[in-house]
């Protein structure tokens, strides 16, 4: 049945956005799917390490993230 994977960098979302996540994942899969699939649909959250996860071939780092997100970092490179 559906397997939803989301893949974030480490130590951005707390555990609350994260739940946050699953359930509106959730609900946007159930959305197309219909409400009887939802005990047969699966949201996993992974966390990358800092630095593994690059972009344009420049790593991202944890506190690169979080600057983006905050607005007080333009752009990764």
């Amino acid at each position: 049945m559906p397997l939803v994977q989301i893949k974030v960098l480490e130590g951005v979302f707390s555990p609350e956005q994260k739940r946050q996540m699953v359930n509106k994942v959730t609900d946007a899969m159930l959305s197309v799917e219909g409400e009887n699939i939802r005990q047969l649909t699966t949201v996993i959250i992974e966390e990358v390490k800092t630095g593994d996860w690059a972009v344009g071939g420049t790593p991202l780092r944890t506190e690169d993230a979080i600057a983006l997100a905050a607005g007080k970092l333009t752009r990764v490179a």
